[in-house]
């Protein structure tokens, strides 16, 4: 099993939800977050002081699958969440050890 974790752009959020259910993800985690990559941020200026703001919002989306699928779902990340644009985001692959189901204490494929 591997771990996707994806940091996209927050308008992406409803686009990228929809397709991952249309690759029938069974589940997903989503959260909010903030960072900065090559974008580092941008000037604004408060009470007539510049000011770097360099945390960008964004969201991050987690999804435990099958190693077969790992590719599938990089590319329909990819493929959705793509602008062009500096700070269309990552994908993170990890594998996982392990998941136990809490509620019944199944392990492995069919904790997930």
């Amino acid at each position: 099993m591997k771990k996707v974790t994806a940091v996209v752009r927050p308008e992406k959020l409803e686009p990228l939800k929809d397709a991952l259910f249309a690759a029938q993800v069974s589940g997903m985690t989503i959260s909010q977050a903030h960072g900065c990559g090559s974008q580092h941020g941008w000037k604004e200026y408060y009470r007539g002081t510049e000011v770097m703001l360099n945390m960008v919002p964004k969201v991050r989306f987690e999804i435990v699958v099958d190693d077969e699928r790992v590719d599938e779902l990089v590319e329909v990340i990819c493929q959705t969440a793509r602008t062009g644009e500096v700070g269309d985001g990552k994908v993170f692959i990890a594998p996982v050890e392990e998941v136990v189901r809490i509620r019944t204490g199944e392990r492995g494929d069919a904790a997930v």
